[in-house]
């Protein structure tokens, strides 16, 4: 004979259902690495450098997003890095990954190129011979500083001088060329100061835009809400401006249709404010006389909710 639910004992019950609900916030929590629900399949690839790879960033196939990088590690001196394919794509043994930047700030992405019969297998790794990093533009200024301070302009300015005073009797146009050139060297050598400054400067905007790129990135987000939420509006900001150009327009055809009715009741309202003020002084003499009446009135009446009044000889008087 079953026991009914309410006179069972509710401390297993209890345990059971605390068990089931850690384990179904566990499973929400590991719900990316679970194989039916979870990232997908896992790859890696060797690449020379990291080239400012990060974890989250995109894996494309033809530049649809795919997948997501999971993992960015040194392993044997290379860079191994992770990543899960989340849609059904299918890319050949011979595939090539290559990290590609996506912004002029920094942010980057793996872009894979299918080549080669069959299928990649799961937890397989593209070797490095079929890998590509990205050009580093930070670095590479960095390096043109470093260079650009190591060259000595003035021993540089020399050397052409000396071919040119070599050439003398070379063509007229090989000449013109190489005074060119003379004149070039030594306006870099007059400048030498001011272009490593310029090419500090460079290197420090560089970084700080490296610094900020989340910020600028974010920013141009908002500005695209921004402009997002203008278009939706656009259609009401149509009927709006149309609106009040026809509220306008209506506006304008009262004020015409009415200007001739107007014009003569401005003339009395002038001669009613003129009889105003010519009279200005009885109305204020008229005004300070009401005043002792209404006090005397308002005693009167103060006292109760009513009273009683007669006025003299009404009606008239009977006659004997």
């Amino acid at each position: 004979m079953s026991v009914p639910f309410r006179e069972r004992n509710p401390v297993p019950i209890g345990a059971i259902s605390i068990a089931v609900i850690i384990i179904l916030l566990i499973a929400a929590f590991k719900a990316g690495s679970l194989p039916l629900i979870g990232g997908g399949d896992t790859y890696h690839a060797a690449f020379a450098e990291a080239g400012g790879l990060k974890v989250n960033d995109e894996v494309r196939i033809a530049g649809v997003r795919v997948g997501k990088v999971t993992g960015v590690d040194l392993k044997n001196g290379k860079v191994d890095v992770s990543f899960q394919v989340k849609t059904p794509s299918k890319f050949g043994t011979q595939t090539v990954a290559a990290i590609k930047v996506k912004t002029l700030l920094g942010a980057m992405f793996i872009a894979l190129e299918p080549k080669g019969p069959g299928q990649l297998k799961e937890d397989s790794t593209i070797p490095v011979s079929r890998t590509r990093s990205p050009y580093d533009v930070v670095q590479a200024f960095s390096g043109l500083a470093q260079r650009a301070e190591d060259i000595d302009t003035t021993k540089l300015a020399e050397s052409i001088n000396t071919l040119a005073a070599l050439t003398k009797d070379t063509p007229a146009n090989f000449q013109s060329t190489l005074r060119g050139l003379s004149r070039l060297s030594e306006t870099v050598a007059s400048r030498n100061d001011q272009i490593g400054e310029l090419l500090q400067n460079l290197n420090t905007v560089s970084g700080t835009l490296a610094n900020r790129d989340q910020d600028i990135v974010k920013l141009m987000k908002d500005s695209d809400v921004l402009l997002r939420a203008l278009v939706a509006r656009r259609a009401a900001i149509h009927k709006l401006l149309v609106s009040t150009s026809r509220l306008s327009t209506e506006l304008t055809l009262l004020v015409q249709q009415t200007r001739a009715d107007l014009k003569p009741a401005l003339s009395n309202l002038q001669g009613v404010v003129n009889v105003l003020l010519k009279n200005q002084n009885n109305l204020d003499e008229s005004l300070r006389l009401m005043a002792p009446f209404y006090k005397v009135f308002q005693n009167t009446l103060g006292s109760g909710p009513w009273f009683d009044t007669y006025i003299a000889n009404l009606p008239p008087a009977q006659v004997g």
